[in-house]
């Protein structure tokens, strides 16, 4: 059990806005959430890591930029210089999408190419990296088979989805990638978390990120939990 003060979890969030039609007043409000509330970082498209970076300076909350979003379905140095171009604008964490075909064929070879090309540029930026996995798409095997190959590349987080798919988070598959990727690569539970339950249900099974768009709604209802408990945390 850990304890986590409504800071702590706030810590957590990451603030999302990853829709094509969003303007830049969406993303001005966005940035303007998240400083309120402390959460960790913005979550955007990578057109947007410019904008967000420089709405964002002189605060403790990063800019992070989606890569290869939603599908995963561009080639790996499509990838690397998306990653590059978006941690040149600004960007100080990046959440990339794996390639499914190459998943769902089993060239794993291909898989770590990919995770290892990303995640260097990453670590040569010092930013955080994610691997999306999309696992309402996924066996459960393909699932630990991505988990096996972080085990070795060691991003910084490994992450259920996009949130733009079939489905999003579950507690299942979160326990899951805990119990199967190497204990130094942390997990990030996204798509879908939209109630105070389902966040502290993610964070108690493992994630120790959370990506959503309904941050705020879900703090606040914590803010009303502990305060009508007299306790000044949760132990998850």
């Amino acid at each position: 059990m850990k304890r986590y003060t409504i800071d702590d979890l706030a810590r957590l969030v990451d603030h999302t806005n990853l829709h094509a039609d969003a303007t830049r007043e969406d993303m001005e409000r966005l940035c303007k959430e998240a400083v309120s509330y402390h959460f960790r970082m913005v979550a955007i498209n990578s057109a947007q890591a410019k904008l967000c970076s420089g709405l964002l300076a002189g605060t403790d909350v990063h800019t992070g930029a989606a890569i290869g979003f939603p599908l995963g379905q561009t080639s790996i140095a499509t990838k690397v210089f998306e990653t590059e171009d978006a941690l040149t604008n600004g960007a100080n964490e990046i959440d990339y999408v794996v390639n499914l075909t190459e998943v769902k064929a089993g060239n794993w070879d291909y898989v770590k190419e990919e995770m290892s090309s990303v995640v260097d540029a990453c670590r040569k930026a010092g930013a955080p990296s994610k691997v999306i996995f999309e696992n309402c798409l996924l066996e459960d095997g393909e699932k630990i088979g991505l988990c096996e190959i972080a085990s070795e590349v060691l991003p910084t987080f490994v992450k259920t989805s996009t949130g733009f798919s079939t489905g999003g988070a579950t507690v299942d598959d979160v326990r899951l990638m805990r119990e199967h990727v190497d204990p130094r690569v942390k997990v990030k539970a996204a798509g879908g978390i939209r109630t105070a339950d389902a966040f502290l249900a993610m964070v108690a099974a493992g994630a120790e990120r959370i990506g959503c768009s309904a941050g705020i709604p879900i703090i606040e209802e914590l803010k009303r939990r502990l305060a009508a408990s007299g306790e000044d945390a949760f132990e998850l």
